[in-house]
């Protein structure tokens, strides 16, 4: 009996050892676990605050102009891409409707499909095909003049981003030029050439510059897009009009 409960101690002692070593295995994978989403999380916060503390550090008077710049410029960037591609046209798709309609009920069917259609395309069309009483010339000549209003209205407003893409790392190498000059200044001040004395002002100098190029960048891109986009509708409006008077010669025939 003695040996029984012996051993039945000792299997008790190792069963108690093996549940107290799991429970302290998982104990420490959760703690690790959990140390390493805060510091994921202070790593993200550390990130923006960083971010913010450089903002603040660069001055109000500089810095808020560059934001100007960039909060100025992605309004206008984005209004342009909602229009552009509002004016997208299938260009291949609306002259087929538009042949198919000059063949079946005329002229009239024809405008008829145009003045349904949204896009700049169709409105060349339109008033190409309202001018075709008084002559394939005289059509000709109201494709030419409104497919220059209609390059117009896609180009509205772009140079404005090309300003701001220009303006705001102007500003921030002026800010930088100012706060090289502020540091020499207290050098002057000082009689002496400290390291420690210039470094901070030299730092929020350069911090003007860099805000400044990541604005331009960031502007630059969506600038490049929307130019691409309107190279890309002036070419179907193109084609789309020397299409539409090929389609009147062969109506007149």
């Amino acid at each position: 009996m003695k040996r029984l409960f012996s051993i039945l101690a000792i299997a008790g002692i190792m069963a108690f050892g093996t549940v107290n070593a799991n429970t302290n295995a998982n104990t420490n994978t959760i703690v690790n676990s959990i140390q390493e989403e805060e510091a994921a999380a202070s790593e993200e916060v550390g990130f923006h605050q960083e971010l913010k503390k450089r903002f603040i550090e660069g001055g109000p008077a500089f810095m808020g102009i560059v934001l100007l710049c960039l909060i100025l410029g992605l309004a206008i960037a984005i209004e342009r891409i909602i229009f552009l591609n509002l004016s997208t046209t299938n260009s291949k798709k609306l002259t087929q409707e538009v042949e198919d309609a000059l063949s079946s009920g005329g002229v009239e069917a024809a405008k008829e499909v145009c003045r349904n259609t949204k896009g700049p395309v169709a409105s060349i069309f339109y008033q190409g095909l309202d001018r075709t009483d008084e002559g394939l010339e005289a059509a000709e000549k109201a494709v030419v003049a409104y497919g220059g209003v209609q390059m117009g209205q896609l180009e509205k407003n772009v140079s404005w981003i090309s300003l701001f893409i220009s303006l705001a790392p102007m500003l921030g190498f002026m800010g930088t030029v100012i706060g090289m000059i502020q540091a020499f200044d207290m050098i002057e001040a000082a009689g002496d050439m400290q390291p420690s004395l210039v470094a901070g002002g030299i730092k929020v100098a350069l911090l003007t510059t860099v805000f400044g190029l990541i604005v331009a960048i960031i502007l630059q891109i969506f600038y490049n897009y929307i130019v691409a986009k309107i190279d890309s509708i002036v070419n179907d409006m193109e084609d789309a009009s020397i299409t539409l008077m090929d389609l009147l010669i062969r109506n007149q025939k």
